[in-house]
């Protein structure tokens, strides 16, 4: 029996560390020219980037002065962001016949894509503790 309690306390101590190195927070910038519409922002991680659903989204109203969007008690580890500028308001990217966006993105890292959005090798980057970065709409 006692050794029962004294495993189960280790496992609590050994946890107990984890999980605080697991509260991570990122702090994003956006450097964008224009000063209205807002900016759509979706934080994901290597199993969503390619495809599905964000772990996290914001909304940056940079019409009311706003630059920055934050993300508290994220788990560390590799993350990925794709943002873009809604210019006119209408909630989605604007897209020419050809499908080629009208309104301005970016990724993490400010990455950049080859023929279509940055793939993850180039925007991922990690969340540890406290992270921040500067993107750039463009």
């Amino acid at each position: 029996m006692i050794r029962t309690a004294l495993i189960a306390a280790a496992t609590l101590l050994t946890a107990a560390p984890a999980f605080a190195a697991d509260d991570a927070s990122l702090a994003l910038t956006f450097d964008t020219s224009a000063r209205t519409g807002t900016i759509m922002v979706a934080l994901y991680d290597a199993s969503t980037y390619n495809g599905g659903r964000p772990v996290r989204v914001a909304q940056v109203d940079v019409a009311a002065g706003q630059t920055a969007a934050t993300f508290e008690g994220l788990p560390a580890g590799d993350y990925g962001v794709k943002a873009f500028h809604d210019l006119n308001g209408n909630g989605r990217m604007d897209t020419n016949p050809f499908g080629m966006p009208v309104e301005p993105y970016a990724f993490s890292n400010n990455a950049v894509g080859n023929m279509g959005p940055a793939g993850w090798d180039r925007a991922k980057f990690t969340v540890s503790g406290a992270t921040a970065q500067t993107i750039s709409i463009r």
